[in-house]
């Protein structure tokens, strides 16, 4: 049997999520699906200049899978651009370990990570809030972090 795919942490979603060469209709160009773990992986290492090792504890995975994710991504990025085809940057195996919380006092729902200590509602500041498991990447992280303090 097959092993789970293991989520890849990812900071945030990309801002733009869409490259194309400049002067060819959308309609002609081939397309080029670039995952957004693939992405952070590039961010990582290419931008901020972090080492295999930091950037494989930050997506929070083996320094082998770090390594088979980002060769994808250069390998898709060198085609596109030597080719002349757009970048569509979506989907993959990724979580922003979010969790969704709710207010007790105003019953406010919002999303904070998981590893955030202190859990302030950003409508009326109080900390008192729960985690309502409502969020498709919650994995009830925020209740094992509580019970270990």
């Amino acid at each position: 049997m097959a092993r789970p795919v293991k989520f890849r942490k990812i900071k945030e979603m990309p801002i733009y999520d869409y490259f194309k060469p400049i002067g060819i209709p959308f309609i002609d160009l081939d397309k080029i699906e670039l995952k957004l773990e693939e992405l952070e992986a590039m961010r990582l290492k290419d931008v901020e200049n972090l080492n295999q090792a930091e950037c494989a504890e930050i997506m929070e995975v083996s320094r082998q899978t770090f390594q088979l994710i980002i060769d994808e991504a250069r390998r898709k990025v060198a085609d596109a651009l030597t080719n002349g085809k757009a970048i569509k940057i979506e989907g993959g195996n990724y979580t922003l370990n979010m969790c969704t919380y709710q207010c007790k006092d105003c019953g406010e729902i919002y999303q904070i990570p998981y590893e955030q200590v202190i859990h302030n509602c950003p409508n009326c500041g109080s900390t008192h809030a729960e985690c309502n498991n409502n969020s498709k990447f919650c994995d009830n992280k925020c209740f094992k972090l509580k019970e270990t303090k």
